[in-house]
Parts: C-alpha cells; sequence; structure tokens
C-alpha cells in the first residue's frame, strides 16, 4: 500500500478497520486484483467516516457546491456525511431502473445550473462516478467536482476536467481475467 498520497488519519483508519484485503478478488469492473478495499469495514463507523470524508469536504468546499451527490450503494453514506460537514444536502443517484446508467430519483431535484459536488467510495474504472456525473447533468446540475475516499487508479482515471480529490490513493494492479497471475496460479476467487 503506497502511503504517499493518502490522508494519515484516513490511512490509520483504513488499517484499523481492516477494511483493505488480501487474496484473489473480481471487483464489480470485472478486472482482478490480489487486494480489495471493503470499504464497508470502514465506513461501519461513524467516527471513522467522519475522518475518511474531512478531505473531501475540504477540497469539496472550496469549490463552493450547494449540493453532495452519491451513488448507491457506498456512495450514500458518503454523500450524506460530506454534505453534513458542508452543511449542504445530500442525494443520491441510482441505477436507472429503465436503462443503463444511473438517474436521480425518490423526488430529489436539481435546480437549473445547481453546483453539485460527486463523491464515491472506491475509484477503479470511474464507472459509477461517471454515470452519476451524467445523472446529475441530466437533472439539470452543474457538477464542479469529483470525491473519493480511495483511488485505486492512482490517478489514471479523469473526468472531463472536474477536479478530483482523495482521501486516500493505492496503486492497486488489477488484471484482466484472461491475464491474470493469480487465476494461473489456482488461487480461489472472491467476487465483490
Amino acid at each position: 500500500m503506497s502511503d504517499d498520497a493518502s490522508n494519515p488519519t484516513v490511512l490509520a483508519a483504513v488499517r484499523e478497520t481492516g477494511a483493505l484485503l488480501e487474496g484473489h478478488f473480481q471487483l464489480a469492473s470485472g478486472v482482478h486484483s490480489d487486494r480489495y478495499m471493503e470499504k464497508f469495514n470502514l465506513l461501519q463507523w461513524p467516527g471513522h467516516t467522519e475522518d475518511a470524508c474531512r478531505p473531501i469536504a475540504a477540497a469539496g468546499r472550496e469549490l463552493e457546491p450547494t449540493t453532495v451527490v452519491g451513488p448507491t450503494t457506498g456512495g450514500v453514506i458518503l454523500a450524506y456525511e460530506v454534505a453534513r460537514q458542508l452543511g449542504l444536502r445530500g442525494i443520491i443517484a441510482e441505477r436507472n431502473p429503465d436503462g443503463p446508467g444511473r438517474r436521480i430519483q425518490r423526488d430529489f431535484r436539481l435546480e437549473p445550473g445547481e453546483r453539485v459536488l460527486v463523491v464515491d467510495d472506491v475509484l477503479t474504472s470511474g464507472g459509477s462516478v461517471r454515470d452519476t456525473i451524467e445523472a446529475v447533468r441530466i437533472a439539470g446540475g452543474e457538477p464542479v467536482a469529483v470525491g473519493v475516499l480511495v483511488d485505486r487508479s492512482a490517478g489514471r482515471v479523469a473526468f472531463e476536467g472536474l477536479p478530483l480529490h482523495a482521501s486516500m490513493v493505492l496503486d492497486l494492479a488489477t488484471y484482466q481475467p484472461d491475464d491474470c497471475p493469480l487465476c494461473r496460479d489456482g488461487v480461489p476467487l472472491t467476487v465483490t
């Protein structure tokens, strides 16, 4: 685990809660990895969640958002906590029941041009963040930045010029399933 770009408080919380697991994992994006961030080991603890969200809220504050939006599932907790720290409202982007992507639903609304900080838990490929950005735009909002608890991509994923703020950066190896050394070695696979 690279400690270089990680907030020391967040790094300590990850270690204390056992959130970083080792083994052979298939991530939601379909790629395999030898380590997996089980964010709920951390997010089940309100104090650690508050600490982990503090760097995101601090970075977002400078951009003056009026709302925080996170995708289901882990992004819900982060949207709430970051919004709480900023004194804003936090809403969610859920999977679109009528097709691909996510949508702002449940009678949540964004005003035209409303400034939105998009947050999520663990960034690997960026799919759920991109879907959330699109949901914000469809609802009339204007994304101003992205904040994540953990950036697994180590800065390799970008979002159309939006600033990205991570409480923790981990440069973790990922493998395509047909080129995975863990599969070749017969290490049992856990689907996350």
